[in-house]
């Protein structure tokens, strides 16, 4: 079978997409075909559009932010020791990933496939092992700096 990539990708994304959406984006396409318009001259029209539209979201927004003040993030911190956590976690991935045997394409599969397959293994190995008790690499670093991550003193 021949895979032609450019037509059969266009093809694929066309088909995923909304039907009214793809009626009027064909419809787009083919009025574009049928003008006889300047392909650039028609794209720098539309650019044209896009950019007024645009200026005018932003003052609509502006407005409202006076009104409304600025939008407020909130930022979720860590839970205490959930950093040191996945450092141990991803600290016993790797252990776990060099004590896999390292013929195993039986189990695995073969190629990129199997090793990506043997990867997600260590990886889910490593966080339950480190949901645990672990190795204590969590709880030494936790009491090293009980500040924590974000605190004021630096490393080094």
């Amino acid at each position: 079978m021949i895979v032609t990539a450019t037509p059969d990708l266009v093809l694929d994304v066309l088909e995923a997409a909304d039907p009214v959406t793809q009626r009027a984006a064909t419809a787009k396409l083919d009025a574009l075909k049928s003008s006889d318009a300047d392909f650039a001259a028609t794209m720098d029209a539309e650019a044209g559009k896009a950019a007024a539209e645009q200026t005018a979201t932003k003052v609509s927004e502006a407005q409202s932010d006076v009104v409304n003040g600025a939008p407020v993030r909130m930022i979720k911190a860590p839970a205490s020791g959930e950093v040191y956590r996945k450092f141990e976690a991803f600290i016993l991935q790797t252990f776990v990933e060099t004590m896999l045997p390292k013929e195993s394409e039986q189990v695995f599969g073969k190629g990129t496939a199997g090793g990506v397959w043997k990867s997600m293994l260590a990886e889910q190995l490593g966080s339950q092992l480190a949901k645990g008790n672990g190795i204590g690499i969590a709880k030494q670093l936790a009491a090293a700096n009980p500040a924590g991550p974000n605190g004021a003193g630096k490393a080094g």
